[in-house]
């Protein structure tokens, strides 16, 4: 097999995305974990237990050795974001020192970094990418239209190198280099998906909906611009425009389980027995810790911490937001 490009996380994203690579005849190398999962998905075609709608192109080729991977010069890193450090780490020692594109979203619970400090300091010979927007993988999975952010550590050189890579009719990649800015959208806005689902769950109207998600992405604008995000990089794909999708559909794995909160349902129940991960969980309490310590003020990501720990119900959790003193609309942007 002459793959070019390799996909390290057979989930629902990591297995959409290598499917939308494999367009045209592309190669693709698919890591899993799971030596029953790549049987499966090598013999069957399929990935019945992320993505099961999805039937894989037979150039798709699943494999549990990360050697493989490494021997590529570009590798997307699709595992989830508590667990990406533990697995990039063992790349430096299988020889890789390519393009590395981050597509997991979060914050790294205990030492609050983002995924591209992560990756930095697991695989220092690394270019560093983030590719991120608003996408559903089953949508990816099936070509439907799909327009992201590839933001590039390396500039427009990388790009150069990475976006005849990662394009293909329907997934269309735009160029940034704000890599902050382009990981913060993805964090926060997975934290923002969890409370408008408890909305949902309250019954309380697509006013507040709106609403929420106004005021989310004005925390999210403020959490950015006080780690170095750019205003312009927020308001695009990777920010609003996966903000606008996370908080509107039962398909995102957060807003599902903010919808089940809403519905009276622990955290914990509401997470058991789940094969995907809703990351916005992990990336909360890190969130509003942060913004304690950095004077960033994060209601909303403080309102859901809160549910998560089973604090307070998630009706006198909504009653306490709005609670708060009247202000104006706008803050400046500094």
């Amino acid at each position: 097999m002459s793959a070019q490009v390799g996909v390290i996380g057979a989930g629902a994203w990591g297995t959409a995305l290598a499917q939308s690579l494999a367009v045209g005849g592309s190669e693709v190398l698919l890591w899993a974990r799971e030596p029953e999962l790549v049987e499966r998905i090598n013999a069957e075609r399929r990935n019945a237990t992320y993505l099961p709608s999805a039937v894989l192109a037979e150039t798709v080729r699943a494999t549990t050795q990360l050697a493989e991977l490494a021997a590529l010069p570009v590798l997307l890193a699709v595992v989830p974001a508590q667990f990406l450090g533990g697995v990039l780490a063992q790349l430096p020692g299988l020889g890789f020192a390519g393009d590395l594109v981050l597509c997991a979203k979060g914050i790294e619970a205990g030492s609050g970094r983002l995924m591209a400090e992560v990756a930095a300091s697991a695989v220092p010979g690394a270019a560093i990418g983030v590719l991120s927007g608003p996408t559903f993988a089953h949508e990816v999975a099936a070509g439907l239209p799909t327009a992201v952010t590839l933001a590039c550590s390396g500039g427009e050189a990388q790009w150069r190198r990475l976006s005849p890579v990662i394009a293909r009719p329907s997934l269309r990649p735009y160029y940034s280099d704000d890599v902050i800015g382009a990981e913060i959208g993805g964090a926060v806005k997975n934290v923002l998906a969890i409370a408008c689902g408890v909305v949902d769950g309250l019954q309380l109207g697509q006013n507040a909906r709106a609403a929420l998600i106004a005021r989310g992405y004005a925390e999210m604008l403020r959490f950015g611009l006080a780690r170095g995000a750019r205003a312009e990089t927020l308001s695009g794909l990777c920010g609003l425009g996966d903000l606008v999708l996370t908080c509107s559909s039962t398909s995102s794995r957060n807003f599902s389980l903010g919808l089940a909160l809403g519905q009276g349902l622990t955290a914990a129940e509401a997470l058991s027995g789940k094969n995907s991960v809703a990351e916005g969980a992990a990336t909360a309490p890190v969130l509003a810790e942060i913004g304690r310590r950095d004077g960033i003020e994060m209601p909303i990501a403080e309102a859901v911490c809160r549910l998560l720990e089973g604090k307070a119900p998630a009706g006198e959790v909504v009653a306490q937001i709005l609670a708060r003193p009247l202000r104006a609309e706008q803050e400046p942007l500094s």
